[in-house]
């Protein structure tokens, strides 16, 4: 592993080829926190993290800076690129730490986190590559996740996202009897914040000390409800997490996303290349094995991949892919397989 570290003056600008995958971490200043008086969140030390692989560089550069205008810190873990990673005129404080092969998105986020544990920080936020926070939206999560601390055990709060695709806006999820149950902004409390069972990883932002109790992410998952399960086990810790209204990202869902009518209801669903499916599949069985994992969650996701089965499986090309990795997923769940599916790395591997 090579570590450079970099301190430029500019804007950041990635310039990758082939198959690459990033993590960038940023650190919100004192300073950025206080540019507007009337809106300061105090001298909280905040580390975001990016997670990146195969970006588009104009959109990754672009999210970036979003993240930089509000006085942000860089580390860069570049995850086995085909090709050398070249960064013109960048902002100050950028670190790259170079890694020999793909980690996978758990182990990933987890060495941003571990920057945060170790580096005094009192915050970690999330950030996928495709995320573009508003230019307020740490400040309003600062400011809603003290709020919230004052009267219960914040496990996270997040942004809602607009779909980058349709301009539709999220809502937060809450399980339910019979389904999943959506929580939409126009519900905020007070405070401006929505209660959540989960959120999305991307926008999320921890107290480190919160982190500390809680713990890293499930390496072990690879890709595909890593959030969910840090969600779950905060919430069986007995932590509470939040949306936040005036918070705002946009994000994609998917390679590609598709609206389908439910009980007379629009949803949006998003299409995934077939490795996906592998995990996603995988996954939801090992939790469902888990001690201590919500059954309510468990009953809720069953209907969910039984949708994505139908719709991807059944309807949408590639099926016989789709199903394939579903039926196989399902399959080393079911016998307790975890980690990188090795004939894909493999396949990856040689197509570089």
């Amino acid at each position: 592993m090579r570590k450079v570290g970099l301190r430029l003056q500019a804007c950041l600008v990635f310039v990758l080829a082939g198959q690459s995958s990033i993590i960038v971490v940023c650190r919100v200043t004192e300073s950025a926190a206080r540019s507007d008086p009337s809106t300061t969140v105090g001298k909280s030390r905040v580390l975001a993290v990016f997670v990146t692989y195969n970006p588009d560089n104009a959109v990754l550069a672009e999210n970036i800076k979003s993240v930089l205008d509000q006085g942000c810190d860089c580390y860069v873990v570049d995850n086995a690129s085909a090709f050398p990673l070249a960064l013109k005129p960048n902002p100050e404080r950028v670190t790259v730490d170079l890694q020999a092969t793909n980690l996978g998105l758990g182990s990933a986020q987890n060495i941003g986190l571990r920057a945060a544990q170790n580096g005094n920080y009192d915050y970690a936020i999330l950030f996928d590559q495709d995320s573009l926070p508003d230019s307020n939206m740490i400040e309003s999560l600062l400011r809603a996740h003290k709020k919230k601390s004052q009267s219960a055990k914040v496990a996270a709060v997040g942004p809602v996202y607009r779909n980058a695709q349709n301009g539709t806006e999220s809502f937060f999820v809450r399980f339910g009897y019979l389904k999943f149950k959506r929580a939409y902004k126009a519900e905020a409390d007070e405070h401006g914040c929505i209660e959540a069972d989960f959120l999305i990883s991307s926008g999320s932002l921890c107290r480190v000390e919160a982190l500390n109790h809680i713990g890293l992410m499930d390496e072990s998952l690879f890709i595909d409800h890593v959030d969910t399960e840090w969600f779950l086990r905060s919430r069986a810790l007995g932590y509470q997490s939040f949306g936040v209204a005036d918070a705002m990202m946009g994000h994609e869902l998917g390679e590609d996303t598709h609206q389908v009518s439910l009980g007379g209801r629009k949803r949006n669903v998003p299409q995934h290349k077939p490795f996906r499916y592998y995990y996603i599949f995988r996954n939801s069985v090992l939790l469902y094995k888990r001690r201590g994992t919500s059954w309510l969650w468990k009953w809720n996701d069953l209907q969910r991949l039984v949708l994505i089965a139908v719709m991807f499986g059944v309807f949408k090309a590639p099926r016989l892919s789709n199903l394939s990795m579903m039926l196989k997923g399902a399959w080393h769940g079911i016998i307790g397989r975890s980690g990188k599916l090795v004939e894909y790395a493999v396949a990856s591997d040689k197509a570089k």
